[in-house]
C-alpha cells in the first residue's frame, strides 16, 4: 500500500545537495505524476534569477494540478506551494554527507561541463573560487536551514501536511526499497512546455 494520498502533492525539501532532485525523479516515475523542478522555473540563462513575480506565477501554474512532486526550498514561494501540498519528504542529512555529495557533484559537473537548466553550466571558478560557490552555500546555510525546517514542521498552519523525515541516505534507500520504487532513470521533462523558462 502506498504511503501517499490518492492524489499526492509531494514536496521534497532539504539542504542543498541532499539529493532532492533524484528522489523527486524517482517519485515522479514510480507514481506517474508530474515533477515540478523549482530550479528550472527560477533560473534564467547566465545564472540570472527570474523576477519574483514571474517565478511565483510559474510555480502557481505548475502546482495547479491534482498531483505532482516538487523539489526545492525557495522560501519566497512557500505561501503559494506549501498550502497545496499534502506530503513533505525532508532529507535532513548531516553536513558532512551533503558537503561530500556537493563536492563530488560539482567536480563531475565542472569536469564534464554538464548543461543544467537553460544552458547554464557549473565551472571550476564558480564552484571553488567564487562567493556563489554551492559548497560555500552548503557550509553557511546547513545549520540555519535545518533549524528553519524544524520550526516549519511544528508550525500549526502546516499541521495538515504529512511529514516524512530521513536522517541518512541509507534510511531513505531502505524506505524506497520497501515501496519498490525503482532507481531514477534519465529525467523526464514533465514540466509543461509553456512553463519552461527561457534562460
Amino acid at each position: 500500500m502506498s504511503p501517499f494520498p490518492a492524489s499526492p502533492r509531494i514536496l521534497v525539501i532539504g539542504t542543498s545537495c541532499a539529493g532532492k532532485s533524484t528522489l523527486a525523479s524517482e517519485f515522479s516515475l514510480a507514481l506517474a505524476i508530474p515533477r515540478i523542478e523549482l530550479d528550472v522555473l527560477f533560473w534564467s540563462p547566465g545564472w540570472q534569477p527570474k523576477p519574483q513575480e514571474v517565478f511565483l506565477s510559474l510555480v502557481r501554474e505548475a502546482a495547479a494540478g491534482e498531483c505532482w512532486v516538487a523539489d526545492g526550498n525557495y522560501g519566497m514561494i512557500r505561501p503559494v506551494l506549501w498550502p497545496r501540498a499534502n506530503v513533505i519528504v525532508w532529507l535532513n542529512y548531516s553536513l558532512p554527507v551533503v558537503f561530500w555529495r556537493g563536492l563530488l557533484r560539482s567536480i563531475r559537473r565542472s569536469w564534464r561541463r554538464e548543461v543544467l537548466w537553460h544552458g547554464n553550466t557549473e565551472s571550476f571558478r564558480r564552484t571553488f573560487l567564487s562567493r556563489e560557490s554551492i559548497l560555500l552555500w552548503i557550509l553557511t546555510t546547513h545549520r540555519r536551514r535545518a533549524r528553519m525546517l524544524r520550526c516549519l514542521q511544528d508550525d500549526p498552519q502546516y499541521a495538515g501536511i504529512e511529514w516524512i523525515e530521513f536522517r541518512t541516505p541509507a534510511e531513505t534507500s531502505r524506505w524506497l526499497e520497501g515501496l519498490c520504487v525503482p532507481p531514477a532513470r534519465p529525467q523526464l521533462d514533465v514540466t509543461p512546455s509553456h512553463n519552461t523558462p527561457v534562460r
